[in-house]
C-alpha cells in the first residue's frame, strides 16, 4: 500500500493544528484550512512553537524541526488546502450539519479516490458518509489530545466504510506512528464513551463535595495509574468539547449520560478549561493550579 505523502486538514483548532504538525513530523505535506486567519496565524505559531521544543529536547534535529515546520501550509481556500490530498481530515466543531458542509465540500476537491476522515469523537459516521454520498470513503479518525504526543487512533467503520478504506486508515495510522484500534460506528464509539462517563462522575463528585479536583484526579492516577486525572483532563479537552459530547450521548444513548449541572453552569461561565486559562483548574505557564 503506497505511502500518503499530502493530507488536508480541515479546521486549525487545537486538535487540527495538532494532526497537521504530527502528519509533518513524519514527512506528510499539509494543506491546513480555516476560515479565520488570527486562528491560523495562532495555529502557525503553535506548530513553530511546538516543534522548537521538541529540538530543544532531541526528539528532533534542528533540520527536521525546520523541515516539519515547512510542511504546514496554512490558508483560508478550501480548494487549494485540499489540493493534491490523499486523506482529508475534517477537525471542526462537533456540529453536525458544519461537518457535512465542510466534507462535502471538500469532496468537490479531492480525486474520487481521496479518504473522506473526520476527527469526530461521538458523532455518526454512517450519517456523515450517507450526507456527503461517499459512504464507502468516510471514515472516522479520531486522535486524542495532543495528537502529537498520545499514542492512540481510533479508527471507526461507518455502516457504509469499505474494508478497502479501513485498510488504508490503518496503514496511515501505522505511517505517522499511531496505533490504532478500529470500532463499528456506535454513539461515543469506544474512547469517548468510556471517558465522558469517568468525567462526568468525577464533576457530579466534585459538585456534591465528595473531595476537591486536585484530590479526586490524583485518586485516579495514583490509585488507577492514569497519566491525567478525569477533571484536568477534560480541563485539556474543553468542558465545552465534553458538554456536547455528553448532549449527544444523552439522546443517543441515555440517562446515563445527563451532563452534570455544574458542568453547564461552568460553560455558561466561560470557563472551559485550558484552551481560556481556566476551568475545574487555573491554567499558567508553569501548569495547573489548584481552584481554590
Amino acid at each position: 500500500m503506497s505511502q500518503v505523502t499530502r493530507i488536508s486538514v480541515l479546521g486549525a483548532g487545537t486538535m487540527g493544528r495538532g494532526i497537521a504538525q504530527l502528519a509533518a513530523q513524519n514527512g506528510i505535506s499539509v494543506g491546513l484550512f480555516d476560515v479565520a486567519p488570527k486562528v491560523l496565524a495562532e495555529a502557525e505559531q503553535a506548530i513553530r512553537a511546538q516543534l522548537t521544543r521538541m529540538v530543544e529536547k532531541g526528539k528532533l534535529s534542528a533540520a527536521e524541526g525546520e523541515a516539519a515546520g515547512g510542511r504546514v501550509e496554512p490558508g483560508t481556500d478550501l480548494e487549494s488546502a485540499c489540493s493534491d490530498a490523499q486523506i482529508v481530515i475534517e477537525a471542526a466543531p462537533e456540529q453536525m450539519a458544519l461537518k457535512i458542509d465542510l466534507m462535502t465540500r471538500a469532496k468537490g476537491c479531492v480525486s474520487p479516490e481521496a479518504l473522506l476522515a473526520s476527527n469526530t469523537s461521538s458523532l455518526s459516521l454512517t450519517e456523515l458518509g450517507n450526507s456527503i454520498a461517499a459512504p464507502e470513503r468516510t471514515v472516522g479518525l479520531h486522535f486524542f489530545n495532543p495528537p502529537p504526543v498520545m499514542p492512540l487512533l481510533e479508527i471507526v467503520r461507518g455502516l457504509g466504510t469499505s474494508e478497502d478504506t479501513i485498510q488504508r486508515a490503518l496503514a496511515f495510522a501505522r505511517q505517522i506512528q499511531k496505533e490504532p484500534i478500529v470500532v463499528n460506528d456506535f454513539p461515543g464509539f469506544a474512547s469517548s464513551r468510556l471517558g465522558v462517563a469517568l468525567g462526568a462522575e468525577a464533576i457530579r463528585m466534585l459538585e456534591s463535595g465528595v473531595a476537591l479536583a486536585q484530590d479526586i484526579d490524583r485518586a485516579m492516577e495514583l490509585g488507577y495509574r492514569h497519566p491525567m486525572g478525569p477533571l484536568k483532563l477534560t480541563d485539556l479537552v474543553g468542558l465545552d468539547v465534553r458538554l456536547a459530547i455528553l448532549e449527544h450521548l444523552h439522546r443517543e444513548v441515555g440517562d446515563q449520560f445527563r451532563p452534570p449541572t455544574l458542568l453547564r453552569q461552568m460553560v455558561r461561565a466561560g470557563r472551559i478549561g485550558k484552551k481560556v486559562g481556566l476551568g475545574f483548574y487555573r491554567w499558567t505557564p508553569e501548569g495547573p493550579v489548584a481552584v481554590d
